[in-house]
């Protein structure tokens, strides 16, 4: 059974920075590109940042690029996004979830779809002052 636990999000003022991680199992992990992606009220869920199999390629949504950095851990089958500069836009529910394959490419990141259907609960970031 995939599992999929999002964790450390929170209130955070505009210009500061997080960092949230995602812990995978019942799935090998190590075959997945992974994203993060998020949804934030009345909007339709978009990606974030996504990162390859062995973590040497990344790809950004444009609105936080070059505001993000995404690693992995193949070992720990975790996935962890920082965020810097955070703005009140940034505000949503943040998830992970398996990027489906032949979708992550670097040269066309609108390509990138989200795998599993099922999601887990996500982790709530608020950008507020």
């Amino acid at each position: 059974q995939v599992q999929l636990v999002e964790s450390g999000g929170g209130l955070v003022q505009p210009g500061g920075s997080l960092r949230l991680s995602c812990t995978a199992s019942g799935f090998t992990f190590k075959n997945y590109a992974m994203g993060w992606f998020r949804q934030a009220p009345q909007k339709e869920r978009e990606l974030v940042a996504a990162i390859d199999l062995f973590g040497d390629t990344a790809i950004f949504g444009d609105s936080v690029d070059g505001r993000c950095t995404i690693s992995r851990d193949n070992a720990e089958k975790t996935v962890v996004l920082t965020m810097d500069r955070l703005e009140p836009e940034d505000t949503a529910v943040y998830y992970c979830n398996a990027v489906w394959p032949g979708t992550y490419s670097p040269d066309d990141k609108d390509r990138a779809r989200s795998y599993f259907a099922s999601w887990g609960r996500g982790t709530q970031v608020t950008v507020s002052s």
